[in-house]
């Protein structure tokens, strides 16, 4: 599969939930402050009932991105073909932007886990992980987003830099970056790396889409948990990413202790704000 394209920014959006369904279909999309949004693909891998109803309404107005948390394409057996499938009825539904998941493994010999689970950063993952995401292309026919994810241990064999293990994972299976700056950051802190390095090691031809959400200190690291408003540190990063990657797709993740709608959509202007102030900082240079 030759480079796949980045697709033109749709601006700015949040992580579809369903406490917000009812005040999404309520407003008009012109004046509702948010362009798009990404479903958790594993919620609609049904057959029918109400949150399909709700995709099916919802994409009438909106460009919608497939995020799953569940093809474990880490794992030495990769998705299941059983799952590709039922996963590309769902492309051919919603027809979305791009579809994404997580550089992890989350279960082996068809068992999940449920967890985002880091693998070591050694040649043979990056083999295994390049050989399933080639898999998962040809299937699908559409380039992968694979996600940067948070850690909290890191193994004794690992042989390479994550940063480094993301790019090469990147450029040797012809797949895309979900660059999740919160991700980036929770994992600095826990390991004792510079972010900055993180960022300057990625191929910005490969960034099509970026990732914010909150975070909470527990027991000495913290926990990228998805419950809180985006920390100022990671809007700080995020500035960064935007220069040296430009306007890049962004989203707020919020998956626990969610506020109403007009609130995120408040937290998202910020991203809007320092999109427009970067990119006026680089035409003033």
């Amino acid at each position: 599969m030759p480079l796949p394209l980045l697709q033109p920014s749709p601006g700015y959006g949040l992580g579809l939930r369903p406490a917000h369904y009812h005040a999404i279909v309520g407003t008009a999309p012109a004046e509702s402050g948010v362009d798009w949004f990404e479903i958790l693909s594993e919620n609609y891998l049904v057959p029918g009932g109400k949150p399909l109803a709700m995709l099916d309404r919802i994409r009438q107005d909106y460009p919608l991105a497939m995020h799953g948390v569940s093809m474990s394409i880490g794992s030495p057996q990769g998705p299941s073909d059983d799952y590709l499938r039922a996963l590309k009825q769902l492309i051919d539904r919603v027809q979305p932007l791009w579809v994404s998941d997580h550089l992890c493994w989350t279960g082996i010999h068809g068992n999940n886990l449920h967890d985002l689970l880091p693998l070591p950063y050694t040649d043979e993952a990056v083999a295994t992980v390049v050989a399933n995401v080639r898999r998962v292309q040809d299937f699908l026919e559409r380039p992968l987003l694979l996600e940067n994810v948070s850690s909290y241990l890191s193994y004794a064999a690992d042989s390479l830099q994550e940063w480094d293990f993301v790019a090469t994972v990147a450029e040797e299976s012809d797949s895309l970056i979900l660059l999740d700056v919160n991700n980036i950051y929770v994992s600095s802190v826990n390991h004792g790396f510079d972010p900055q390095v993180y960022l300057r090691a990625l191929p910005a031809n490969r960034v099509q889409q970026i990732h914010l959400a909150g975070h909470s200190a527990q027991q000495g690291c913290i926990i990228d948990t998805h419950d809180q408003a985006v920390a100022e540190a990671v809007w700080a990063l995020y500035a960064d990413a935007l220069r040296r990657f430009g306007r890049v797709a962004t989203m707020i993740e919020r998956d626990d202790n969610i506020p109403p709608l007009p609130e995120l959509v408040t937290e998202l202007q910020r991203a809007r704000q320092l999109g427009c102030a970067v990119l006026a900082e680089q035409e003033a240079a």
